[in-house]
């Protein structure tokens, strides 16, 4: 099972990459545009992405800084934003390569941000959820860009997978 999660965990930061290189080529006026979404523009899609993955972060590590919002602006920056996003998901493979087959098994204890009592899940639906998650939202910054008839970059796991089996050759 490690394998499947460092592979989501490569992918998540590969993605994160193309639609972080997608947003820089927004005007200000359009990163910030209310386009509909679940947080509204790319700005608080992005935000809330890193939000959520601290917040799931911590409850797997219990460590690091986790926002009590899901919709946080953590960085009013793009370019703060991006730096990072890019160390989050630095943090998030070496957290996945770190775990072996009995963390896998375990469960995690943690609260929600909305609610104070207290859950305990096994680690690997919590941890399908989270990969799930940021998929969720990439698809929604996915709209915004086409919403505002920018170019959307290509995200499917299955293009991932066919890019890492080429340069595997």
């Amino acid at each position: 099972m490690k394998a499947h999660y460092a592979e989501f965990a490569a992918y998540n930061a590969w993605a994160n990459r193309r639609l972080y290189d997608a947003a820089s080529q927004l005007s200000e006026a359009e990163y910030r545009a209310d386009k509909g979404a679940f947080f509204k523009s790319m700005h608080g899609t992005l935000n809330h992405l890193l939000a959520t993955d601290r917040i799931w972060m911590q409850r797997f590590t219990g460590e690091g800084d986790a926002p009590q919002r899901l919709d946080a602006i953590l960085h009013d920056r793009l370019e703060d934003l991006r730096a990072a996003r890019q160390a989050e998901d630095d943090r998030i493979i070496a957290y996945v390569d770190g775990l072996d087959e009995e963390r896998l098994a375990g469960v995690i204890r943690y609260r929600r941000v909305s609610t104070p009592e207290e859950f305990v899940q096994p680690l690997q639906p919590a941890l399908n959820h989270w990969f799930n998650h940021q998929t969720h939202h990439r698809g929604q910054a996915h709209a915004i860009l086409t919403a505002l008839g920018k170019s959307a970059p290509e995200l499917d796991l299955l293009y991932f997978q066919r890019l890492q089996a080429k340069t595997q050759l």
